[in-house]
């Protein structure tokens, strides 16, 4: 599967593949965040690698939201259907 769902995109840009990425990394640190809540463990990666660049981890948490949002409102200009084409 490429960068969007329906594929319009190819190999897509290099926005739609940093976006898809940084969805992917927040989507795993939050399922590893649960599992340490049932491990009685801090698995919070991103906290665990940036931990003590405080304002870099923000950053991080802040690039993945707003890629997320991009990806839910599908932004990316390479995953958008061209005007008149499609079934």
């Amino acid at each position: 599967m490429g960068c969007c769902s329906s594929g319009a995109c190819g190999s897509g840009c290099t926005v739609c593949k940093v976006g898809y990425v940084l969805v992917m990394i927040g989507a795993l640190n939050w399922g590893l965040v649960g599992l340490g809540g049932f491990l009685g463990r801090d698995l919070n990666v991103v906290h665990l690698a940036l931990g003590t660049w405080p304002a870099v981890e923000s950053i991080v948490y802040l690039l993945v939201g707003v890629a997320a949002v991009a990806k839910l409102l599908n932004l990316c200009k390479c995953c958008k259907k061209p005007a008149g084409g499609g079934m």
